[in-house]
């Protein structure tokens, strides 16, 4: 996802008076504009960048979703949009069939190792931000067996 493109988004949002949908933009916006700041690169945002914040702001927002009672239905429902218009953004992940492909074509060599530390360090390098850890540790532990 590209930074102007969530900036417009946002733009757009104002002007249609979506008040909830710009607030859920916005902080992705302000997300990506601190982590830029954080690694000193503020003139220059890059996708990976974006990406990286998008997938972590969905986690968040999928935590609070989560861990919101059943009896607070309107703030459950903010949350819920929320977490949409986030999952909009995000980029989209290997299915568990494309992550084992990508380590039996790829990996190969680390993965006749069975030792599971060194595979998940070295696969992740590669994956992070395409995959959900999960899923690749679920596919590693069954390469492993």
């Amino acid at each position: 996802m590209q930074f102007e493109q969530l900036q417009k988004d946002m733009i757009a949002a104002m002007k249609a008076k979506d008040k909830k949908r710009k607030e859920a933009i916005s902080s992705l916006v302000s997300a990506a504009k601190k982590a830029a700041i954080d690694e000193g690169t503020r003139e220059n945002i890059s996708e990976e960048l974006v990406d990286r914040v998008i997938l972590k702001e969905l986690k968040s927002a999928k935590e609070q979703l989560d861990t919101c009672p059943a009896e607070r239905g309107e703030l459950k429902a903010e949350y819920q949009l929320r977490y949409d218009v986030i999952k909009e953004y995000a980029p989209s992940m290997m299915t568990k069939e494309e992550v084992q492909t990508v380590l039996t074509e790829k990996f190969a060599d680390v993965i006749a190792t069975k030792n599971k530390g060194q595979i998940m360090k070295t696969v992740m390098a590669e994956l992070k931000g395409k995959a959900d850890g999960k899923i690749i540790n679920q596919v590693v532990a069954e390469l492993c067996k």
